[in-house]
């Protein structure tokens, strides 16, 4: 029997999808500090916007108590299509938003949302279903606790979604350091506070070596 295959991120291949990241949905995230989830999303959406990767934005019945996208998205994407869906609660259920992703013409869906087991699961489910390969980022969705988010996960995984975090995204997509060592270090700096503390500390070494 064939090991099987390793389906990594092609950067040429690939669509965000930011479902539901809302002002009052991301009021019900538990599973995650709060400043530490909006730095894993902002992260997510740094990743996007640097890899020039096209982006699709949607919010759920936003004129009711789940409110309007956290507006910092549309600022970091603003390329990005907003889809409002009226009350559909899988976005694949929305003929506007399925269409925009088919319209992408990518295979590979890079996911992410509030709530994980409702706004995550079922559209990645669905997109399992049409053929896509499905990445969800798990730190860049949120619920109400861990072992919801577990359960969520379990069942994703079982359809065929890989599970990555925002971090794993990006350098899965950059492949090499030498690409671009300042661009993409950039990323790491401004969302990963430990890095910033690295670099900051080789930085000291390499001066004082001279």
């Amino acid at each position: 029997m064939s090991p099987p295959a390793y389906k990594r991120l092609d950067r040429d291949n690939c669509v965000f999808l930011f479902v539901d990241h809302q002002s009052g949905l991301v009021q019900l995230v538990r599973d995650f500090d709060p400043n530490e989830f909006h730095t894993n999303v902002l992260g997510l959406a740094k990743v996007a916007a640097y890899f020039k990767a096209p982006a699709i934005l949607t919010t759920s019945f936003e004129t009711g108590p789940n409110g309007p996208i956290v507006k910092e998205l549309p600022e970091m994407l603003p390329n990005a299509p907003l889809i409002r869906r009226p009350g559909q609660i899988n976005a694949m259920d929305n003929e506007d938003f399925a269409n925009a992703v088919k319209a992408t013409g990518k295979k590979q869906v890079i996911i992410s949302g509030v709530l994980t087991e409702v706004c995550v699961a079922f559209p990645a489910l669905s997109l399992i279903e049409q053929g896509y390969d499905v990445f969800v980022v798990t730190d860049a969705s949120g619920t109400f606790k861990e072992h919801t988010r577990e359960a969520a996960h379990k069942r994703m995984v079982q359809a065929g979604c890989q599970l990555l975090n925002w971090a794993a995204v990006g350098a899965e997509l950059h492949r090499d350091w030498r690409r671009d060592i300042e661009g993409f270090g950039a990323i790491w700096n401004d969302y990963v506070p430990g890095y910033r503390c690295l670099t900051q500390s080789y930085m000291a070494t390499k001066d004082t070596s001279k």
